[in-house]
Order: structure tokens, then C-alpha cells, then sequence
């Protein structure tokens, strides 16, 4: 399985900006993180961060035949784009969307979603391990994506076998 992990503007300062609000930890750090858990799920992750909002709707689009899902932290654009949600539901990948503030505690143009509409789950308010949460989601959609197929494969079989 592979898994496209998508950062939006700001992420690249982790580490420096507002630690009272995002901690210590750089996106670096985190992405280690991410991949020591993806290693022992059997999962590829791709890294990919941009503060361009047209750079991340070429990537969502990028992701289409080449990753299995996307984890995306869309930050601001979160509550902006209209482009990265309309890219997001072009796609139709599993999609988890990750905050690592409690979006709905913050202020209150914060607290609204846009790109959470084309997500399959939202993971807000858990700091860097809701990237670890969002890698646990997304094991367990991708299996259920590939049972369901090989239950639709079972049945093609039994009705041609049935003919």
C-alpha cells in the first residue's frame, strides 16, 4: 500500500511557529515518526508539503493511479480551498484529513472544514500522533477496500462459473 501524506502552507515551520499551539516536534520529526509506523503496516508513504495552494491540487491529482490514499493536512486552506476539496473528490481516494490543533477550539473562522467534505475521516486536536491515528485509519480502509473487492471477485466468479 501506498499512502501520499500531503502538508499545506506553514507546516515546513513545525518546531518554530507557535509551539504553545502545534509543540515541539518539526515536520521532519513527524515524518520519521510516520514512517517507522507505515514500516511495520507494510506501507509506502510519499512526503510531500507546499505553502502553494496550486501545488498541492497538482499533487491530489498526481496521487491518481499511483497511491492507494491520501493523509492530508490542508492547514489554512482547510477552511479556504475550493480547489484542494474539488481536487480531493476528483481523486475519490481514501482520504484522511489531519489537524494537529483541535480545529473546533480555535478561533471561530477555524473551526469550518471545506476540505473535510471530500475526506473519508478527520483526525483534529491530537497533536503529531494524530498522524500515527490517521495511518491506523487508514490500514484498516484500504483493508476494508481490498476485502470488498475480493468479495465482488468471488461473486463475478461464482456467476460465471454458474453460466
Amino acid at each position: 500500500m501506498k499512502i501520499a501524506v500531503i502538508q499545506g502552507p506553514n507546516l515546513n515551520m513545525l518546531g518554530v511557529r507557535e509551539q504553545h499551539i502545534y509543540g515541539p516536534m518539526t515536520l521532519d520529526q513527524i515524518h520519521e515518526q510516520m514512517k517507522g509506523s507505515a514500516a511495520q503496516s507494510g506501507m509506502e508513504l510519499e512526503f510531500f508539503q507546499s505553502n502553494l495552494e496550486g501545488e498541492m491540487v497538482d499533487k491530489i491529482q498526481e496521487c491518481l493511479g499511483t497511491v492507494d490514499g491520501i493523509i492530508i493536512n490542508p492547514a489554512a486552506y482547510t477552511h479556504t480551498s475550493i480547489a484542494i476539496t474539488d481536487a480531493l473528490a476528483a481523486v475519490n481516494l481514501p482520504t484522511i484529513e489531519v489537524h494537529i490543533s483541535n480545529i473546533h477550539k480555535r478561533e471561530e473562522f477555524r473551526q469550518k472544514s471545506i476540505t473535510a467534505q471530500s475526506s473519508t475521516g478527520v483526525v483534529a486536536g491530537f497533536g503529531p500522533f494524530g498522524y500515527h491515528m490517521a495511518l491506523i485509519g487508514m490500514t484498516q480502509i484500504l483493508n476494508e477496500v481490498q476485502a470488498q473487492k475480493q468479495m465482488q471477485e468471488q461473486a463475478a466468479a461464482a456467476q460465471a462459473e454458474a453460466k
